[in-house]
């Protein structure tokens, strides 16, 4: 009996010690997205880039042959499953600054996946890429 539950025992301690914020940490590109059902590819014209630390999040405009243009800024809280999100900077008017978002998130090999409902109720599933 013992030696059946030590292996499950020593997995979920592996799994408990894995930190998921560090697999979260790095730059991510966006690479389409539903939108209310409707899906919407990546621009071909331009990408866009998030780059999230232990905390905050910087999302990046960025053409061929330009400089990066920041476009937005916040923080972020990530538990269990789910991520918060505060807008604290936009480039653009934005009805999001300073309004806490709430998505469920999943990584699955080198995607980044948010599904949630913006506060004007449209449903969003949005994927990432790490490039980092």
């Amino acid at each position: 009996m013992i030696k059946k539950i030590l292996p499950a025992l020593l997995l979920l301690i592996v799994l408990c010690a894995f930190n998921i914020e560090d697999s979260f940490k790095g730059t991510w590109e966006y690479s389409g997205g539903i939108y209310n059902g409707k899906a919407v590819p990546a621009s071909k014209d331009y990408i866009l880039q998030r780059k999230y630390d232990a905390e905050h999040y910087d999302a990046l405009f960025i053409e061929k042959g330009a400089e990066p243009i920041p476009y937005e800024r916040g923080n972020y809280i990530l538990k269990q499953d789910t991520c918060f999100e505060t807008q604290t900077f936009s480039a653009e008017p934005s009805k999001l600054l300073n309004i806490t978002l709430k998505y469920h998130y999943q990584i699955k090999n080198d995607t980044l996946t948010f599904n949630g409902t913006l506060p004007n109720g449209t449903v969003v599933q949005e994927y990432w890429k790490r490039v980092k």
